[in-house]
């Protein structure tokens, strides 16, 4: 392999997206940002992966429309895309999995094709908002291709949770495939680096981004605010926020979805003593 050449990374960011938020978009843009400029790296595709039902956690949406909200607020981007495989299984699915799964699909997949699809997708951003595009990935040299999970800082803490993660999922998804953490204000990625063994090992492989632009936009907020019938606009795409109020999503009856049910990773932690 030429040593200069630079290596293409796909970002891939699991999670409820209930619902997707302009903060949730954001974050693709800061990665790919943070891992350019360090001149190696060049971020060809994100993917947005909702997750499933089974997940069980209190007030997530069905699958079904946090999918399809997604699809709209990916549209104004030239490089990400969604991915509607995790959100369709009948069980939930741990993200070392999804990460697999995905990983998979890209070492089988001819890069030429890839490059194709993300140039017709900025020609339609192009038509539709009439913008140039901020690069061409058609001009990139050929090198490996990485995929890393990008997260913000409350993923991070997670780790630290007993029974969410099992350790050896924390492995593969850090040790093998690498991690993009946005943190947010108030929050300490490098306490919980170090805190925990299976992090400080594969620290490498882990790169934070700080974000220095205040932002606190939460999907629980957003929530709260749409059952008190509050504005929305400006923290989410405008078709997301036409979407909710097209189906009438997010009520106080939809946040009580789930309640008293054990988180599905808590589940199958007990399920193993």
């Amino acid at each position: 392999m030429d040593p200069s050449a630079k290596v293409k990374v796909v970002l891939l960011a699991c999670g409820s997206f209930n619902p997707i938020t302009n903060m949730h978009l954001r974050m693709f843009e800061l990665a790919r940002d943070h891992l350019q400029d360090a001149g190696r790296c060049d971020v060809v595709k994100g993917i947005i992966s909702p997750v499933g039902d089974a997940y069980q956690k209190r007030g997530l949406l069905e699958a079904q429309h946090r999918l399809k909200m997604a699809r709209l607020a990916a549209e104004t981007s030239d490089w990400i895309s969604v991915d509607g495989w995790e959100c369709v299984q009948p069980e939930w699915v741990e993200t070392s999995k999804v990460m697999r799964h995905h990983h998979a699909e890209l070492m089988t997949s001819d890069l030429d094709q890839v490059d194709a699809e993300r140039s017709a997708k900025r020609r339609k951003v192009e038509e539709t908002e009439n913008i140039s595009s901020f690069q061409s990935f058609s001009d990139t040299s050929e090198g490996e291709i990485e995929l890393k999970l990008l997260c913000g800082a409350d993923v991070l803490e997670s780790f630290a949770v007993p029974g969410l993660w099992k350790e050896e999922d924390i492995e593969e998804i850090v040790g093998r495939y690498g991690l993009v953490c946005i943190t947010r204000s108030g929050s300490d990625a490098q306490k919980i680096i170090n805190q925990l063994d299976v992090l400080w090992r594969n620290r490498k492989n882990i790169h934070v981004v700080h974000e220095w632009v205040a932002n606190d936009i939460s999907a629980t907020h957003v929530r709260r605010a749409l059952r008190r019938r509050q504005s929305v606009r400006y923290l989410l795409p405008d078709a997301v926020m036409h979407y909710i109020q097209q189906h009438e999503l997010y009520s106080a009856e939809s946040e009580r979805k789930n309640a008293g049910v054990v988180l599905a990773p808590l589940q199958r932690c007990t399920m193993t003593f």
